[in-house]
């Protein structure tokens, strides 16, 4: 099955992640590229997880998940090895609006991770559909070691100069022009 590709701002979202695990801490490395309204719920917590909590601030409650925890959250990431909690805490979710991923179970998702290229506001998404998660991350690092690191100023520099000109064909054609030249210049 394909998923659309879609891209959200997350900034006043709350996210919601239930694990403290390897899994869970990769899930984290992810989520803080976008937001840092982010609550983890585990038992235990890796020391990975630990320092990515502490480094940017979130907020930890260590305990076991309980029916309601999903509440005042828009997104929930279930991270554990216990596929009955996955289960549970997607049908809690279902007549809500609480988007739900549960990882390696893409029967209890609303939304998969995709394998990703961020490079200040250039984001580049990859995925298989749940396929082969190994064949997006391939992908992704090719595109990762293509992509020069000069791209995010260069496209603060459209960024700036998209509000100083006017709208229309002139414009277009000028914006056109700048990306082929520093594609030509950056892409060999």
């Amino acid at each position: 099955m394909a998923y659309f590709p879609m891209f959200m701002d997350m900034t006043n979202l709350k996210v919601l992640v239930v694990g403290g695990g390897v899994i869970a801490t990769e899930k984290l490395e992810k989520l803080i590229d976008f937001t840092k309204e982010i609550t983890v719920i585990a038992l235990r917590v890796d020391e990975e997880a630990q320092a990515i909590i502490d480094q940017h601030a979130l907020v930890l409650h260590q305990r076991a998940y309980e029916v309601g925890d999903i509440k005042g959250f828009d997104i929930v990431i279930v991270a554990t090895d216990t596929q009955v909690l996955h289960k549970e805490i997607y049908e809690e979710s279902r007549g809500s609006r609480v988007l739900v991923n549960s990882v390696d179970n893409t029967a209890y998702c609303d939304f998969i991770f995709p394998s990703y290229v961020k490079k200040e506001d250039l984001t580049i998404a990859f995925s298989t559909g749940g396929a082969s998660p190994a064949f997006a991350k391939q992908i992704r690092q090719h595109f990762e070691n293509t992509i020069p690191d000069s791209v995010g100023a260069f496209l603060e520099k459209m960024k700036n100069l998209r509000r100083t000109m006017p709208k229309g064909k002139e414009r277009m054609d000028y914006f056109e022009q700048r990306v082929k030249e520093y594609y030509r210049n950056n892409f060999r």
